[in-house]
């Protein structure tokens, strides 16, 4: 086995792992929904239905996988359970697809001669810095210089939180002290990183504040002031949602995608929970890329997300 064989055997055996909760949780409804049944039926796809809901696909991408299936068993006339599974799997790797987003292959960057700055927003407690830090860890390890600003200036451990990623990770912390303006941060982050020719730039912003009127004035103030550095920034702005959550997930994703222009997708916290149904949701209804998934604590468990191993994984009942 290479090198690079090995490496893309532990990344799956990780994915898999980290999907085992949700896989369980699915297969066990499944079983269960078609228990007794010869041929897919309208009470196997009211059945399915359910088990999609409950498995937090989302009601309308649900409703989108049923009304596929219910074409095809009209087309086909008969539709034994044995193939339901193949079917299913199909249908929700085709959606994925149409979602027209490329499968990242590397924690590589656009050649520039400025830095790749990510914003990166979501609520507290979602995993955000611990996503930075990770983050931070596959650039560096990919070659690259790295730099961290901690803009979340609402919150000591935010702060400090980073400032140890920073030292486990080895990139340097922009930070200024309790309470200052984020913006600020962010402008120093960014002046610092260009002077001293980083490749990417990763900035934190606060998860929560007064209103939905306060997050949105500023993050687009936080926006303007890094362009008076580089033109260009941010580059992306990465929203985390907790997979954990639910349906809680898709609610943060539509309030931050009406606060600011969400570019990429992060889930994190996978491995915990039966709810990764939410990545085939969310990656459907909000068409913005899902980049990123979290499936474990460890500190390479941060994986590009790719499409195609996600679904493989998911129905994988041999694992």
């Amino acid at each position: 086995m290479g090198l690079f064989d090995f490496f893309s055997s532990k990344k799956k055996e990780d994915l898999d792992k980290g999907l085992e909760k949700t896989k369980q949780g699915f297969f066990d409804k499944l079983k269960r929904a078609v228990a007794g049944k010869s041929k897919v039926d309208d009470d196997v796809l009211d059945n399915l239905e359910e088990v999609l809901i409950t498995s937090d696909v989302g009601v309308e991408t649900t409703l989108k996988i049923i009304e596929r299936i219910q074409d095809r068993v009209a087309r086909d006339k008969y539709m034994g359970i044995d193939e339901l599974n193949g079917i299913l799997k199909e249908e929700i790797a085709s959606l994925l697809e149409e979602n027209n987003t490329a499968d990242g292959s590397s924690f590589d960057l656009p050649a520039s001669d400025a830095p790749y700055v990510i914003m990166v927003v979501g609520v507290n407690g979602v995993g955000k810095t611990t996503t930075i830090g990770k983050l931070a860890y596959q650039f560096k390890k990919a070659g690259k210089s790295v730099y961290l600003g901690a803009a979340d200036t609402f919150r000591a451990a935010a702060v400090d939180q980073l400032v140890i990623w920073g030292e486990r990770v080895g990139c340097p912390v922009i930070k200024q002290s309790m309470g200052s303006d984020p913006a600020s941060v962010a402008f120093d982050t960014l002046s610092s990183a260009k002077a001293n020719k980083a490749d990417v730039v990763i900035i934190d912003t606060a998860g929560r504040l007064h209103n939905k009127v306060n997050l949105m004035n500023e993050l687009t103030k936080i926006k303007q002031v890094m362009k008076k550095v580089l033109p260009d920034a941010p580059n992306e702005v990465l929203l985390v949602l907790d997979g954990s959550t639910g349906q809680n997930a898709f609610e943060q994703a539509k309030q931050f995608s009406k606060a600011t222009d969400v570019s990429a997708l992060a889930i994190t916290k996978l491995d915990g929970t039966a709810k990764g149904g939410v990545v085939i949701g969310i990656s459907d209804q909000f068409k913005i890329p899902v980049k990123y998934i979290g499936v474990g604590e460890g500190i390479e468990h941060l994986q590009l997300f790719n499409k195609k191993d996600f679904v493989d994984s998911l129905f994988d009942t041999n694992v």
